[in-house]
């Protein structure tokens, strides 16, 4: 009797025992149960387009991003960020710029900087394509290309998508200027058609951002004066700053909202009046939807057209966060 009263014991002690021999040690490390899910990785590649030269969006919100150059620049990545953080979304998001440069220069001097395993990347050129031939693609072509082969080294997945940036004032309407007497829309248009070009050496290439169409529908549209030479019209906005060449505040913000739209598949317009960077920067309520109003409409008419989801806002504090 007492033997197997013994037997019984050790029988009920067995499954612990064997508990114990599969737990880790202690000390040892032990993966959470559920992961945190990894915040998607984005960079954006380009000059003083994208870091915002001539208006605050230069330094605003550059804590929030991460500068490659430790230049303590925010720009339009800062932009980005604000508005997926208002949806309540999380980028990781850095950029890579250098003023008055185009996509060679990056693949030539900072290859070693920018060849990570990014998720997205974002790209813009020179404005003129190319500094000492306007309105050739040539260099963009090679560069473009050179740069898809490097980012899936790194990433097979990696998706890649260019801007095609604004017409220039200051190239269209004083004698000299390389688009001199033929108009906003050509520009844009030869623009738009070299980032179409670009976008071809590639599968990894999946989107050309139409910010630059965005820019005309604006001025067609009677939000924003097409002519900074003869003033300003009142009630109107200029998108583009002193030098009538790089963006004003608002040629960024709207620059900023096509981008965030076509990367999230989220409607622009439902940020809303009460935004949080217009706030900060000074644009008006009026202004910012305006401005919303014409990014939704731009890319829901863009080839392929983006499907845009409406969303609810996360609160935000009315006071300005630089």
């Amino acid at each position: 009797m007492l033997l197997l009263r013994a037997s019984l014991a050790l029988l009920a002690l067995l499954p612990s025992l064997s508990a114990a021999a599969s737990a880790p040690a202690a000390g040892a490390n032990v993966a959470p149960a559920t992961a945190a899910p990894a915040r998607p990785r984005v960079l954006f590649i380009g000059n003083s387009f994208l870091f915002g030269s001539g208006s605050p969006v230069r330094g605003y919100r550059a804590h929030t991003v991460t500068d490659l150059n430790q230049a303590g620049l925010g720009g339009v990545p800062a932009l980005f960020r604000a508005f997926a953080e208002q949806a309540g979304l999380d980028y990781d998001v850095s950029l890579e710029t250098a003023s008055g440069m185009g996509l060679d220069y990056h693949l030539r001097e900072k290859a070693a900087l920018i060849g990570r395993p990014w998720d997205l990347v974002i790209l813009q050129t020179h404005s003129l394509l190319d500094r000492e031939r306007p309105g050739d693609p040539t260099l963009l072509l090679a560069s473009a290309r050179g740069l898809a082969e490097l980012l899936s080294q790194h990433n097979p997945q990696v998706d890649l998508r260019l801007i095609a940036t604004w017409a220039r004032a200051d190239q269209v309407y004083p004698p000299g200027g390389a688009w001199h007497g033929k108009g906003l829309a050509a520009m844009t248009r030869d623009l738009r058609l070299a980032y179409d070009r670009a976008a071809a050496t590639s599968p990894r290439f999946t989107r050309v951002l139409p910010v630059g169409a965005a820019w005309l529908r604006a001025m067609e549209a009677g939000i924003a004066d097409p002519n900074p030479y003869d003033g300003v019209t009142f009630d109107q906005v200029s998108l583009w700053t002193h030098d009538h060449y790089h963006a004003s505040t608002a040629g960024y913000y709207l620059q900023a909202l096509v981008i965030f739209g076509d990367v999230t598949g989220l409607d622009p317009v439902s940020l809303g009046p009460e935004e949080q960077c217009a706030f900060d920067l000074g644009l008006s309520k009026k202004q910012a939807i305006a401005l919303q109003q014409v990014a939704r409409e731009e890319l829901t008419a863009s080839a392929p057209p983006a499907a845009l989801r409406p969303f609810a806002t996360r609160t935000q504090p009315r006071s300005p966060v630089r």
